[in-house]
């Protein structure tokens, strides 16, 4: 059901919006879905938009109150809303650096930030991002060129759940059930037994080609999509069951210790390099020539691309900028000037990121991250926190950008006040900050030795830490080999960005996934396989029974997703009190 052709009155007078329950209820699912995301970014450089999830079981709890008690309050639209806004604000906390720069920075500085500092840095530099949708909202709004898919797809769930309640029912026990599922799994392989990581032989395990237990994977595979998915496949396959034998044979990566058992840490420290160079270069290219047509469409239409905003509360955007500026300061030594040169380039990207956004559904963080770097690897060469932690300021600003324009997209429709929404998300990156903080210092209490590995490839951080490298210390400081890879790899990846971008959608979706390609390079050939299976399954079933997937699809993979997650997070904090 397309939103438009809703039987709920959009124009409906609001009520009952920024109500106690409805921040609480988000505050309490936020403090829940957030390890999920840092977990899965660690794990697969991925992470999942919570919205939907919160829709759902706000919507269960309070409205099945509601039907079971006289005289209860019906949960509102707009509490649903806000619920969503909280707890979305929250688990997208990742985009404030905590999968990516930030342990790049301890992986090349040896330096690990505190917790409480490090909750500032991520509350600050999300802060910002915040205040920039804020001035961006009425220009980009009023463009109707931009669609914003993310925001219409919570938008038509919210709106479905409400005219359709019993679904929503039926929806959030599929959740659940997922969720138990996935939950139990993991338990048993973490505290009963290990379960078997079966290899038709020891060669092929060396290589990393072994059956991951992992209903995460499964479910993530199912989100995807099969072209995705079979491009991981075709990753790991190139990768890993080529180019890994050929390096061994060559001798150009030495295996430790007799080289039994997976051997992915020696050999992704070559692999990470043409992946890395693959996924950087598409997206660039496929960022500018996205800019460039909607440049031009607006053109066309004989509207300026940005609109001065009219006056706000000015006091916030003060704020945020001071409190992002000081930080870079104190915790990274970086110089005042160059810590203020990042505001107006964090301002760009994140108008940049929330444009490419509204037009595609796609957030384009990733080379926006990549973009920013290049950028002080320019003004400031050879300073690895300028390099990583200045950018981070774009990156993590343009994520919370997008993820509240699309707030603010769905807030539209339904006659939402933009200004409680504002409050909203502030509440949620303050909730996330915290327990995200928490969850990746529970996870990764020791990032030199336990990140880059086959339990946490954490594909964005060898990212980051490549790009910084490169423009630290230069190309010369890598072997031939690798400067080769890097050169193929990129032009692999120009070539399909320009591809993907300029030709016709029903031929662009036969073209590999450049994201997809570029990460097998990075993840265990285990974790792509069963990614790769989970996408297979899921077109396979869509395949024979299309609106049982329609439905349940999108659902049962979010629960498997939580399960496994949550789980692994408690499971990290009992061993870590267990060891204390």
């Amino acid at each position: 059901m397309h939103p438009t052709s809703s039987t709920f009155p959009l124009n409906a007078a609001v009520e009952r919006e920024l109500s106690p329950r409805a921040v609480s209820t988000g505050i309490v699912l936020g403090i829940l879905l957030t390890p999920s995301n840092v977990y899965a970014g660690l794990k697969i450089g991925w992470s999942f938009n919570m919205s939907i999830i919160a829709l759902l079981v706000g919507y269960g709890i309070w409205q099945g109150l509601a039907s079971r008690s006289v005289g209860r309050l019906p949960w509102t639209l707009h509490e649903s809303n806000i619920n969503q806004t909280v707890a979305s604000a929250a688990a997208s906390i990742i985009s404030g650096g905590l999968v990516a720069p930030i342990p790049a920075y301890t992986l090349l500085t040896g330096q690990q930030l505190d917790a409480i500092p490090m909750v500032a840095w991520v509350f600050s530099v999300s802060f910002l991002g915040i205040w920039i949708a804020w001035y961006l909202r009425p220009s980009l709004l009023n463009d109707k060129a931009l669609k914003f898919p993310e925001g219409m797809a919570t938008l038509e769930t919210l709106l479905h759940i409400y005219n359709h309640g019993h679904e929503a029912a039926t929806r959030l026990k599929v959740l659940l059930s997922a969720a138990l599922l996935s939950g139990l799994v993991k338990a048993v392989d973490t505290f009963m037994w290990t379960i078997s990581r079966w290899s038709p032989s020891a060669q092929l395990e060396r290589l990393t080609f072994t059956a991951d237990p992992s209903l995460l994977l499964v479910g993530f595979g199912g989100i995807i999509g099969i072209r995705v998915g079979l491009t991981l496949l075709l990753g790991a396959l190139l990768a890993w069951g080529g180019l890994a034998p050929w390096l061994l044979a060559q001798g150009l990566v030495r295996l430790p210790h007799g080289g039994s058992g997976p051997q992915f840490a020696a050999l992704v420290e070559w692999l990470l390099w043409p992946g890395v160079s693959l996924m950087v270069c598409s997206t660039l290219a496929s960022l500018a020539i996205r800019l460039w047509a909607l440049h031009r469409s607006t053109k066309a239409g004989g509207g300026a691309i940005w609109t001065i905003p009219k006056p706000g509360p000015a006091v916030g955007f003060v704020l945020s900028i001071i409190l992002v500026v000081s930080l870079q300061v104190l915790l990274f030594g970086i110089n005042p000037w160059m810590a203020l040169l990042t505001i107006p380039l964090a301002i760009c990207l994140a108008a940049v990121a929330a444009r490419v956004v509204g037009a595609t559904g796609i957030p384009p963080i990733g080379a926006i991250g990549q973009l920013s770097q290049l950028s002080f690897g320019i003004v400031a060469p050879g300073q690895v926190p300028i390099n990583l932690m200045s950018a981070n300021t774009a990156g993590g600003s343009a994520g919370q950008c997008t993820d509240l324009m699309n707030d603010f997209k769905v807030g539209r429709a339904i006659g939402a006040t933009p200004r409680k929404q504002l409050i909203a998300q502030t509440l949620g990156i303050f909730v996330g900050s915290i327990v995200g903080v928490l969850a990746y210092l529970a996870l990764i209490p020791d990032p030199q030795t336990m990140l880059l590995t086959e339990e946490w490839p954490a594909p964005a951080v060898a990212t980051w830490k490549a790009v910084a490298q490169t423009l630290t210390l230069g190309l010369d400081s890598l072997s031939a080999s690798i400067r080769w890879a890097i050169f193929i790899g990129g032009l692999v990846g120009l070539l399909l960005g320009i591809l993907d971008s300029l030709l016709p959608a029903h031929r662009a979706r036969y073209l590999p996934s450049t994201a997809a390609l570029g990460l097998a390079f990075v993840l265990p050939a285990s974790v792509s396989l069963m990614m790769a299976l989970g996408a297979v399954l899921t077109w396979l079933v869509s395949c024979r029974w299309p609106s049982l997937t329609e439905r349940f699809a999108i659902t049962a993979a979010a629960g498997l997703i939580a399960g496994e997650s949550i789980t692994g997070v408690g499971a990290s904090l009992w061993q870590m009190l267990g060891n204390g």
